[in-house]
């Protein structure tokens, strides 16, 4: 009791100084230990020791893995009873190339394949041995495992397993057209005398395959825990039960809903036939994977009833009353893109333009350069179709420079950025004098007008720089200190903006 109850401490520290970024979010929900699997496939570090403590953090105290377990070329000697604890898994299982002898997912239940390996199989066991040596797989000790919801099995090249492909998995796999690719693998032995007729994962008694399908009777619909006609499973359970109700499935086929399978979890609105209204449900629940939770974990967000790593295309992360959730954008969604700071991508052109569409803020800078309007023969990008310009009207924020020093002759505006409010000046464009840096700048673009920035309203840092337009007005008519001035930096130097050489006053006036 007192090792489970450390263990459990020890999965919720884990849970709590992993990061997300290295897919170690684990949750705590009704007593279940989540955590999230991997999806390298066979890519993994060379360093196998840094692989296996990764995989031992992420998987120690774990109930259900959010996604896929992928073991691979971890030599034998390592010990992997850290996955014993483990009851379900929503992606596939990928175990190859490893040389120890035994798998010990024992009280695993149900491969739900809701993504699967070279996308068909669910469980791929393949080539688990030492070429040069005698080590390798003997045991696939997965020997509760009774169903897998999508997906085939392929087990091939394991030298040393010859138990498991004699296991009945037509049995195991729903979908009877699954792939079941079983060849190569080691001598077939025979099960214990326990068994029966019945296949076995392993020699001993206590491993013998348990049939849940194929041994029902035509009444049921699903699973069964005897033959005849009353050991039907309920039909929300996954992977058979040990009696007829929701409260007896060994999975649930949909949701869990503290402890009932259910089609769905409580909704958050009900209909009240009293009032004909749909009312707030109190004991409405959200859906986290296949559990009902009253509350979302901390790093998902609420859309609707569901708990979701990211809110819809069509939806804004909003947080109300300490609960993070997705409401429908007025408007256009806000969408955040990255700018022309690097190498290669010096300039807007005709090959990255389109990277910009619905953006309503750019991350980091943009420049037009010669080589993006005009084109780049050397590096074969065409000229820009002034009519793809128009993509920018969505644009409300750029976080560092935009920079204009070339423009399409047949526009006299910069009015494509008529909904640009803010210029952050993160950082700042100092090619055009030493000292004080700009982060906004238009030069010598003789097309040009009048610039058309009617929204924005102000340029957190840096200075302004409109020089050798020739035709450019109304410039003069714009209150620049305003734009300055309701900055983090109130107290703006004279050089900070700089407007000259441009169409003269006296000629804008006539």
């Amino acid at each position: 009791m007192r090792m489970t109850t450390l263990t459990r401490k020890v999965q919720q520290v884990l849970c709590v100084l992993l990061p997300c970024a290295l897919q170690l979010c684990c949750a705590q929900t009704q007593g279940v230990v989540i955590c999230t699997g991997t999806h390298n496939g066979l890519s993994m570090t060379k360093d196998s020791d840094i692989q296996y403590n990764l995989m031992k953090k992420i998987y120690s105290g774990c109930n259900i893995v959010m996604g896929n377990i992928e073991v691979n070329m971890m030599e034998h000697t390592r010990d992997f009873s850290f996955l014993q604890s483990i009851k379900e898994v929503t992606g596939y299982i990928l175990f190859a190339l490893n040389e120890f002898s035994r798998l010990p997912l024992d009280n695993l239940r149900v491969i739900r394949g809701n993504t699967l390996y070279d996308d068909r199989y669910a469980l791929a066991v393949m080539i688990n041995y030492k070429k040069d040596g005698q080590h390798g797989l003997q045991e696939l000790g997965l020997t509760n495992l009774t169903e897998i919801l999508e997906g085939g099995v392929k087990i091939i090249q394991n030298k040393y397993l010859s138990y498991a492909p004699q296991v009945n998995w037509l049995d195991i796999v729903k979908d009877s057209s699954a792939d079941i690719t079983i060849e190569g693998n080691g001598p077939e032995k025979p099960c214990n005398e326990a068994c029966g007729d019945v296949p076995c994962w392993g020699p001993g008694s206590n491993s013998c395959q348990t049939l849940t399908k194929t041994v029902c009777a035509p009444q049921c619909n699903g699973r069964c825990f005897g033959k005849n006609p009353s050991e039907c499973c309920h039909i929300e359970c996954a992977g058979g039960c040990k009696g007829p109700l929701d409260t007896d499935c060994f999975a649930c086929k949909n949701f869990n809903n503290s402890g009932s399978c259910v089609p769905q979890c409580p909704q958050t609105l009900i209909y009240n036939k009293h009032t004909f209204k749909m009312e707030r449900n109190p004991n409405a629940k959200y859906q986290y994977g296949s559990i009902c939770v009253a509350q979302c974990p901390t790093n998902f967000v609420v859309d609707d009833s569901s708990c979701v790593s990211n809110c819809p295309a069509d939806k804004m992360e909003v947080e109300k009353n300490g609960v993070k959730r997705c409401e429908p954008c007025r408007g256009l969604c806000p969408k955040v893109c990255e700018g022309t700071r690097s190498q290669a991508r010096q300039s807007v052109d005709a090959h990255n333009i389109d990277s910009f569409i619905n953006c309503t803020k750019i991350q980091g800078s943009l420049h037009f350069l010669g080589i993006g309007i005009e084109g780049d023969e050397y590096n074969k990008i065409p000229a820009l179709d002034p009519e793809k310009l128009k993509i920018f009207s969505t644009v409300q924020e750029i976080t560092d420079i935009l920079s204009i020093q070339s423009w399409p002759k047949n526009l006299s505006d910069l009015s494509v950025f008529s909904n640009l409010q803010t210029i952050q000046g993160r950082t700042l464009y100092k090619g055009v004098r030493s000292g004080r840096g700009f982060s906004f700048l238009v030069m010598r673009i003789n097309s040009l007008t009048s610039l058309g920035l009617r929204s924005l309203q102000r340029i957190n840092d840096g200075g302004i720089y409109i020089t050798g337009n020739k035709k450019l007005c109304y410039h003069n008519t714009v209150n620049w200190s305003r734009i300055l001035s309701t900055s983090s930096r109130p107290q703006r130097r004279p050089k900070d903006l700089i407007i000259k050489d441009n169409r003269p006053r006296e000629e804008c006036g006539e």
